[in-house]
């Protein structure tokens, strides 16, 4: 048997500046370009991008967490500056910050010993997405005729 490596989503337009992703399971998201008004609540696609590092992280950390107890806080922020100039617009100072507490009993106290070690090993080894935007992954675009 092989291993399927293969990850998809396709992206759809809506509507002018709407599009709706689909993953192969039939799961959705919306997003668009945002509104400078604020009458837009989609995610632009940074912020899909932002929410993906965070995500990504925050799974591999609570399920190591949660074996020990459930978390009272469960937080994570992620942040970057969007800057353009000759190499063209990118993020950077790129930061994902964890928030996290745990009852105040014995087994609370397991979960907050290894928040450390959970955090540095997702970043490190495990997150798909932090170590492919770390890793700057090529990226191949073509058109095909619909």
């Amino acid at each position: 048997m092989t291993e399927n490596t293969l990850r998809s989503v396709t992206v759809e337009r809506t509507a002018t500046g709407h599009f709706t992703a689909t993953n192969p399971r039939g799961g959705t998201i919306s997003f668009g370009t945002g509104s400078a008004d604020g009458g837009d609540n989609d995610f632009t696609p940074v912020e899909l991008l932002l929410a993906a590092l965070g995500g990504c992280t925050a799974v591999d950390v609570d399920v190591a967490t949660a074996r020990h107890s459930e978390p009272t806080e469960f937080t994570v922020t992620v942040t970057g500056n969007k800057v353009g100039d000759e190499s063209g617009n990118r993020l950077t100072d790129l930061a994902v910050t964890f928030s996290v507490a745990f009852p105040d009993d014995e087994a609370g106290a397991r979960a907050r010993s290894i928040l450390p070690r959970a955090v540095k090993v997702s970043h490190d080894k495990l997150c798909t997405v932090s170590r492919t935007v770390e890793t700057g992954t090529p990226v191949t675009v073509t058109v095909e005729d619909a």
